[in-house]
């Protein structure tokens, strides 16, 4: 569970500073279906899928540098 609150934080913040991959996706649903339009969907889906990418990686090193954590047993001496 740690780990999942950790992305969801790592997620938050890439969202932040990439969010014009969510503003390309809600801007084409919401004007009218046009051909010219198409080109937002497609740069909206692929800077998400990239941004969502880019948290997974920044989880994974993070969950690899940090040494390995303390189980209970181990913190309270008992086996």
């Amino acid at each position: 569970m740690e780990t999942f609150i950790r992305y969801l934080k790592i997620q938050a913040f890439v969202f932040l500073c990439g969010i014009v991959g969510p503003i390309f996706l809600i801007v084409f649903f919401c004007v009218p279906p046009e051909p010219d339009t198409k080109w937002l969907y497609w740069a909206g889906l692929f800077v998400t899928a990239g941004d969502v990418l880019v948290a997974l990686g920044i989880t994974n090193a993070s969950i690899r540098a940090d040494p390995a954590p303390a189980t209970s047993a181990q913190r309270t001496g008992r086996g």
